[in-house]
């Protein structure tokens, strides 16, 4: 090991985290060449390709530092968005069935799915892949203020569709605006407890007031992108003469051509995903706003935040009193930048990143802010959700159970496309998210600020 691991967690969720793999991955993730700092996890860690998910790992491009895809993962900016309004509880909840069945029939969601917005040509595709979320919006999908709340306003630089194949140019022809399968959803929420008054206002919650919430990422683009570069970087392994104890870890040097070109797909896969949840927030707004006879600016429907949480991003930060560019791998962990920062929207400066840490569909979802601390400790990240304790094979072996109607008795309405998927995401399949985040708030990544309860979910 080049550094040393850390896993954030206290010994409750230790116990579950010591029966898997994935400190094991922690360790094999310090191994890599230019690692700086600690091989870091989240509380929410658990099995990966290759780098854990809830993994944190940074290294130095001028030190010979690499960029691996599996510190990425497949779902290329995967992430999630809260929409904060002025509806509350009450009125949500008399017309929630209505309300959750026409997100499900105006978003497509399932694997596979796709006409959201019609079938893109290659030029557009790619002008989706450079632009990110700013494309969305040129064609009347949001607005100015969406794009200043979204992590590098909806678009990482450097993207080059040229090094894009076929295969991954023809899978995001007709998926923009979908939610896809997995872990994706779309959530209804209730504000159902403020920690922090003040942040809490200025993001637009209050107590009772409806929030929605959209978790997906670049679809069967970005996975595409990702099984693309696998091959490429297990040859750049041997070509550079690095030794690894994972082949899945296979990397390359940030500065070396096959570095470059994964740097650059990976780029037009975030902004795939940024233009996919832009699209897909509004088409979700206009539906909520259908439904209950309105406007969306007549419900206040106001973006919050877009945070991603599966990305490798060049970024500024000090190690040993020295500002350095690194090249941050956040796996299934949220940037978590401090006031102050200046890639925290105006807005909200003075405050912290907004930091959004969807749930498992049962209980609570929260909004937190970043800190100084994880800027300090983490390079500004924090995790990202609650982190999955069955697997999604173990997780399936749930039959006899109507899991629509457990999730009723939670008070949560849900429509899913298959209840294969409804079975693997169940909330038994997760950790507590109030857990892992009052862990990171003892740590000092992130401070809570609001919880969220669901009470319509669409899954895919």
């Amino acid at each position: 090991m080049r550094v040393p691991g850390l896993i954030y967690a206290d010994e409750r969720l230790m116990r579950h985290i010591r029966t898997e793999r994935s400190p094991q991955q922690v360790a094999n993730v310090a191994h890599l060449p230019g690692i700086v700092g600690r091989s870091m996890a989240m509380p929410d860690i658990h099995w990966g390709y290759g780098f854990p998910i809830g993994g944190v790992a940074a290294t130095d491009p001028a030190e010979g530092g690499v960029v691996s895809p599996g510190g990425v993962g497949y779902d290329i900016n995967c992430g999630v968005r809260l929409v904060t309004s002025t509806m509350h509880a009450p009125e949500v909840r008399e017309r929630i069935g209505e309300l959750v069945d026409r997100l499900f029939r105006d978003v497509p969601s399932g694997v596979g799915s796709s006409g959201a917005i019609g079938k893109l040509s290659r030029r557009e595709l790619e002008r989706v892949a450079a632009e990110g979320a700013a494309w969305a919006v040129a064609r009347g999908y949001g607005t100015e203020q969406d794009l200043e709340r979204t992590e590098e306003r909806g678009r990482l630089p450097g993207a080059d569709p040229s090094t894009l194949s076929d295969r991954a140019v023809k899978r995001g022809l007709d998926q923009v605006g979908t939610l896809g399968s997995g872990n994706h959803f779309l959530e209804i929420g209730v504000v159902d407890e403020i920690y922090e008054q003040s942040a809490a206002q200025r993001f637009g919650l209050e107590p009772d007031s409806v929030t929605l919430m959209v978790h997906s990422g670049s679809r069967g683009f970005g996975y595409q992108v990702c099984d693309d570069s696998l091959e490429v970087m297990q040859r750049a392994v041997s070509q550079y003469g690095i030794e690894l104890p994972d082949r899945q870890l296979a990397c390359a040097p940030v500065e070396s051509p096959e570095g470059g070109r994964y740097l650059s797909a990976m780029a037009c896969a975030a902004n795939y995903a940024w233009a996919n949840r832009q699209v897909m927030m509004v088409l979700a707004m206009r539906a909520v706003a259908s439904e209950m006879g309105a406007s969306p600016e007549d419900l206040g429907l106001t973006l919050l935040y877009d945070v991603c949480h599966n990305i490798a991003k060049l970024e500024r930060h000090v190690v040993d009193g020295e500002k350095r560019t690194l090249c941050v791998h956040r796996k299934g962990a949220t940037r978590a930048f401090p006031p102050g920062h200046d890639a925290v929207p105006s807005a909200f400066r003075d405050i912290g990143q907004p930091v959004l840490i969807p749930g498992d569909m049962g209980r609570h979802s929260f909004v937190c802010a970043g800190t100084e601390t994880a800027y300090r400790e983490t390079f500004g990240s924090t995790c990202h959700g609650a982190g999955r304790v069955l697997s999604r094979s173990k997780a399936r072996k749930t039959s006899g159970r109507n899991l629509e109607e457990e999730l009723a008795r939670m008070g949560v309405t849900v429509r899913a496309t298959g209840k294969r998927t409804l079975a693997e995401e169940m909330p038994h399949a997760y950790k507590d998210v109030a857990d892992v985040v009052d862990v990171v708030e003892r740590a000092g990544l992130a401070v809570k600020v609001a919880r969220l309860k669901p009470i319509g979910v669409v899954k895919g």
